[in-house]
């Protein structure tokens, strides 16, 4: 039997550059909190255009700051897309919250916009409206923020973009992280996500206020600015936690990482559209179709996701296919509600379909034309 070289459906990128910058902190006299988290945070403001970042040891860390920052607490209510990873909704369950869904839009897999204004309409009338709405950029692409941002304004609610997978995306004419239509976005560096710092995150937002709220919320609640002590008539040495707050803190190393692969993001995400490209032209489309991109926007393409046409059984008969030629798929994500800790009684159509057909391909910028082009030949040659 032949054998082939293992395709996972991720995986980072590390250049001998990368490799330099991480070795320079180490022999540095900063490991931890030196300038290098200072220097990350401000090239990603440069980057995304908004007014401040704070850097963290994962976007679950700054999901759960930038709900704190919003005054979430307990009685209040988060919105979010049960097809997202747990942290979306876990951020608000750390703050005592409860979380509801809004449907999906099958094809996409991005938050409805209709089934969110329906359930915005219901909700008015109940009295229980959600105080956060956390739209998911599903995969790189971006929800649909405009409208969500008006829903905003007209039903009170703020919000959080999950753009874990969707730095370097844009809607319009905006790069995601800017924060134009939101009051904080989120990114992941995790490393199958477009850039890397090993494990880490970043809140962005244009917020003063929010901005230094979070920044003390990952600091332990910790500050040495006497403006914000009880008692600010100590010894310069004095330091005084105002709040309570969280080790949530990135590093030196990471940053270091982080600034490196920063200045290849645009590279990165323009090999992830050609691997993308070479899926669309080379898979039978009788067979799976790529979730649909609207054409307002622009993917990053954290991951290439295809409806499978023949449902469940088709999809197992295909990933197990795959699998056993050493190729890697994934399935992003069992709806939130179907999961025994979070389990509901509640059924969401949208979010049922695009569960029932969804498979995840590798897409990563090391992929090679002759990778693709395997992959596609076994599922267009698939029973």
């Amino acid at each position: 039997m032949e054998k082939f070289k293992f395709i996972p459906y991720g995986r980072q990128d590390i250049t001998e550059k990368d490799i330099e910058s991480v070795v320079k902190v180490l022999r540095s006299d900063f490991l931890t909190q030196g300038p290098a988290v200072p220097k990350f945070e401000k090239k990603l403001c440069n980057y995304t255009g908004s007014k401040y970042a704070v850097a963290v040891n994962s976007c679950t860390s700054a999901l759960h700051i930038a709900c704190l920052a919003l005054n979430l607490s307990r009685g209040d209510i988060v919105w979010t897309s049960p097809i997202t990873f747990v942290a979306s909704a876990n951020c608000a369950l750390y703050c005592g919250a409860s979380v509801d869904y809004v449907d999906v839009d099958p094809n996409t897999g991005l938050m409805s916009i209709s089934e969110l204004k329906k359930k915005l309409q219901i909700s008015k009338k109940k009295g229980n409206l959600p105080k956060v709405v956390i739209p998911v950029h599903l995969a790189g692409q971006p929800c649909d923020m405009e409208e969500i941002h008006l829903l905003g304004k007209k039903y009170g609610f703020k919000i959080i973009e999950d753009a874990a997978h969707a730095i370097g995306a844009r809607y319009k004419d905006t790069i995601i992280g800017s924060c134009k239509y939101s009051d904080i976005t989120v990114f992941s560096f995790h490393p199958v996500k477009i850039i890397t710092t090993g494990e880490g995150g970043a809140a962005m937002t244009n917020d003063t206020n929010i901005a230094n709220h979070m920044k003390l919320l990952s600091s332990h609640g910790i500050t040495r600015n006497k403006d914000e002590m009880r008692d600010s008539s100590k010894e310069s040495w004095y330091y005084e936690p105002v709040c309570l707050g969280y080790n949530y803190r990135m590093t030196d190393i990471q940053s270091a990482l982080g600034i490196s692969q920063l200045m290849r993001l645009n590279h990165y995400i323009d090999k992830r559209a050609k691997v993308a490209q070479w899926y669309g032209d080379m898979l039978d489309l009788d067979k799976v179709k790529p979730l649909i991109q609207k054409q307002d926007r622009s993917s990053s393409w954290h991951l290439f996701i295809v409806r499978v046409l023949g449902g469940e059984k088709s999809r197992k008969f295909l990933s197990d296919t795959l699998h056993n030629s050493g190729i890697n798929t994934n399935l992003h994500y069992i709806p939130l509600y179907r999961h025994p800790y979070m389990k509901s009684s509640k059924y969401l159509p949208g979010s049922e379909e695009y569960y029932s057909h969804a498979l995840t391909l590798p897409m990563f910028p090391g992929m090679s034309y002759n990778d693709v082009k395997r992959i596609a030949n076994l599922i267009n040659s698939s029973a």
